[in-house]
């Protein structure tokens, strides 16, 4: 959906869903009939600013965040590439891979994984992001429905919210986890 109504309409969703609130509930607090939500959320209807200023108050959310097309849920970044600042006086090389939003908490673990069985997560809570960084061996990771094969080296960060997986593909893979939550 690329019309103002359907922009809205997948805010709406993706916002309640990263709420964790239910159509009713929402509908409620904003003092809209359910009807009308549920009629928004499928991107028919034309919304007075009223009722969209009440659904945002409702999810706690700033207006604008109605207008904002949805982000691709994955990213990837390959060992050597990204954007690069470079020292003048040392051979040392920085890329940035994610900055923190901001309120944001970010809790960073070291992964030590062998073959076998992948690791299965269930969503954690709405909103939480994960950033992972390969630093040995390989895996397969991301999203349970479209993981990616990484190698040392390689980048990826994908929605926490949904279930995801991590599994090894060499003996002794090591990885930098970071688990943001807003």
């Amino acid at each position: 959906m690329t019309q103002p109504i359907g922009i809205i309409a997948d805010s709406l969703v993706r916002e309640r869903t990263r709420a964790g609130l239910s159509l009713a509930e929402v509908a409620r607090r904003a003092g809209v009939a359910k009807s009308t939500l549920s009629q928004l959320e499928s991107g028919n209807g034309n919304p007075s600013i009223e009722t969209l200023w009440a659904l945002c108050v409702a999810l706690n959310i700033p207006f604008a965040r109605l207008m904002e097309p949805a982000e691709n849920a994955t990213q990837v970044i390959r060992r050597g590439e990204g954007n690069k600042v470079v020292a003048e006086q040392a051979d040392y090389q920085a890329i940035l891979l994610a900055s923190c939003p901001p309120g944001a908490r970010r809790d960073i673990y070291l992964l030590m994984a062998q073959p076998g069985s992948e690791r299965l997560s269930r969503p954690h809570t709405p909103g939480a992001v994960e950033h992972v960084i390969v630093t040995q061996g390989r895996a397969l990771l991301g999203l349970k429905d479209s993981p990616e094969t990484l190698e040392a080296g390689d980048y990826i960060c994908y929605p926490g919210d949904r279930e995801h997986i991590f599994r090894a593909l060499e003996p002794d893979t090591l990885a930098i986890l970071v688990a943001e939550q807003g």
